[in-house]
């Protein structure tokens, strides 16, 4: 089990790991090791993820969740399987993590009556002060 948060828990199970040919330096040695690490995650189907934090990782994730609601996260950051797949599962943990923090509620504002005054004075203010840059026309 993969703890996320104190309420969040996902199974090793869940996670789908597949190893691929990295670009990058290697030398000839790249185009023969799979070194690229790809996690797949469906979100969708996992029992971990309410729905409110479902479409929240949903919109963090953009790109790198499919339309069936897995995540894929690729990771060839590192030159080794081990320090590839360490760098996805974090990727994918941090996804979570973020996800699972509801948004804090605004509360709609209004700007003082004086504040708005204040700021009527100031335009007014400029306004003169362009009003006697202007050519002086002959009357």
């Amino acid at each position: 089990m993969i703890e996320i948060t104190p309420s969040i828990r996902i199974d090793e199970n869940e996670i789908e790991e597949q190893f691929i040919r990295a670009s990058g330096p290697g030398g000839q040695k790249v185009n023969k090791t799979e070194s690229a690490a790809q996690l797949r995650y469906n979100a969708r189907k996992s029992a971990a993820l309410s729905d409110a934090v479902f479409i929240r990782l949903k919109a963090l994730a953009g790109q790198r969740m499919t339309k069936d609601g897995v995540i894929v996260i690729t990771a060839n950051r590192f030159r080794t399987q081990d320090l590839n797949r360490q760098d996805a599962k974090d990727r994918l943990i941090a996804l979570i993590r973020e996800a699972a923090q509801p948004p804090k509620y605004r509360r709609p504002t209004k700007p003082s009556k004086g504040v708005k005054q204040r700021r009527l004075d100031s335009k007014r203010r400029r306004s003169d002060t362009k009003k006697t840059r202007r050519k002086v026309t002959g009357d």
